[in-house]
């Protein structure tokens, strides 16, 4: 005599299910083992291996910043050759050898811009371009900063219409740059010089709109007036 079939309920027939769905993610495993396994060793060497590099880079960034902390006095104190080579006898490196072996880490960056004024002050245009024109770093004072130098680099060589633009790029990059009235006074002082007169008017009336307690502000009437005469 046959048995009428007993009717499963919902908890018997969800641990049905999952039983089976259990077993079948076993037996793909177990046939395709050796892919898995490849593929995540992949995945965990890539891990490892990116969390080796940032790891790296960030010791390599500290100690950076280390060398520049110790440098900064000679900077701050004028000596700008001294920055530049280092101080013989000491631990103290010099901006261009901070550049040559930390030049890719953030503080290597800011060393850029240093070693690029050092340069600048002693006359060494040149050289004070070559490093302005390489800074790479993220932090937006010394991307301005970088900009500003290549403008005086090309109004000394009078390129007026090169400075001008730089120089103005150079006061858009951050809306909280205490010198951004001085990056646009340059700027007209050079649209000026390249006898781009109604550019360098539009920067002085913005410069008397926006910033109008700046020593910038103080000096834009002559400036108008050169442009009137």
């Amino acid at each position: 005599m046959l048995r009428k079939k007993k009717k499963l309920s919902k908890k018997e027939i969800k641990e049905d299910k999952l039983i089976t769905t259990y077993y079948k993610a076993l037996g793909f495993f177990e046939e395709n083992k050796k892919r898995i396994m490849t593929f995540g060793g992949i995945i965990v060497a890539v891990i490892a291996i990116v969390w080796f590099i940032s790891y790296q880079a960030g010791q390599k960034n500290e100690k950076a910043g280390l060398e520049l902390s110790r440098v900064m006095t000679l900077y701050d104190n004028g000596s700008y050759l001294e920055a530049i080579e280092g101080r013989q006898g000491t631990n103290v490196l010099g901006l261009k050898k901070i550049v040559d072996e930390y030049g890719s880490t953030e503080n290597g960056e800011t060393a850029k811009i240093y070693l690029a004024n050092a340069y600048s002050i002693l006359g060494r245009l040149d050289d004070a371009y070559k490093y302005y024109e390489d800074y790479d770093g993220s932090i937006e004072i010394y991307q301005s900063a970088a900009l500003a130098g290549q403008a005086d680099y090309f109004s000394v060589k009078n390129n007026f219409l090169e400075a001008a633009e730089l120089f103005l790029k150079a006061s858009k990059i951050s809306a909280s740059n205490v010198f951004n009235s001085d990056y646009l006074l340059k700027s007209a002082i050079n649209f000026i010089k390249a006898g781009e007169k109604e550019k360098a008017k539009d920067i002085l009336n913005s410069i008397k709109a926006d910033y109008p307690n700046s020593q910038a502000a103080r000096e834009i009437d002559r400036y108008l007036l050169q442009i009137e005469s």
